[in-house]
């Protein structure tokens, strides 16, 4: 297993930055990474998801929901091919900082048997492509009146 976890403080509250997070229509118009999401967020709906690391290739994959509690957390689990082989889920945590900001906790939980081949493009790749997400989230969830 391996987890990867970044987090950024976001200058808005908590309801705001879940008003972002979950606007999939909206993410081609500010998300580098996560360049799509659509379907139902709720638990256990599928999901279409693509995802495109800074300077990699783009890919398309149907997670399915496993968590989601409005303003707090948003969860998904995916897999490559089968499960066991590459898993990953993919998580989005919420918590406020005093009245106005907002703790960004985004993560992914890899584990099967493929994880260990692909440490170290998931620590380079992924890691920028989810400091990318975050950056960006906070200047959309900022740019918002509240």
């Amino acid at each position: 297993m391996f987890e990867l976890v970044t987090e950024i403080e976001i200058n808005a509250s908590p309801d705001r930055v879940w008003r972002v997070l979950t606007d999939f229509p909206a993410h081609a118009e500010w998300n580098p990474f996560v360049q799509e999401i659509s379907g139902p967020l709720s638990v256990g709906a599928k999901l279409t998801v693509r995802v495109r690391p800074p300077g990699g290739r783009g890919m398309t994959f149907r997670p399915t929901v496993r968590a989601v509690t409005p303003g707090s957390e948003f969860r998904w689990l995916g897999h490559l091919l089968v499960p066991g082989l590459f898993d990953g889920e993919h998580y989005f945590r919420l918590s406020p900082v005093g009245n106005t900001s907002t703790r960004f906790v985004h993560g992914e939980r890899f584990s099967g048997l493929l994880v260990s081949l692909a440490r170290s493009s998931l620590d380079s790749g992924t890691r920028a492509g989810f400091e990318a997400m975050n950056q960006a989230l906070k200047a959309r969830a900022e740019s918002l009146s509240p």
